[in-house]
């Protein structure tokens, strides 16, 4: 609710900005959009490595009762 509250602000005081900010915004999320898709991936890669690290501790310390 205040988001919006500051961008019909923002539209009644400097509406040229609020207009290019309403066009670009898409477009920006579009260009950023690859980068979150390798960040997860580099996530994924992480979380595998720290796995395959951790599995001989988890097989050594055996089933919890």
């Amino acid at each position: 609710m205040p988001g919006l509250i500051l961008w019909l602000l923002l539209l009644l005081l400097c509406w040229p900005l609020a207009l290019l900010a309403l066009i670009l915004y898409p477009l920006v999320w579009l260009l950023l959009l690859p980068l979150r898709l390798i960040g997860i991936g580099v996530d994924a890669v992480f979380e595998l490595l720290r796995a395959i690290v951790m599995l001989p501790a988890r097989v050594l310390r055996g089933r919890r009762r």
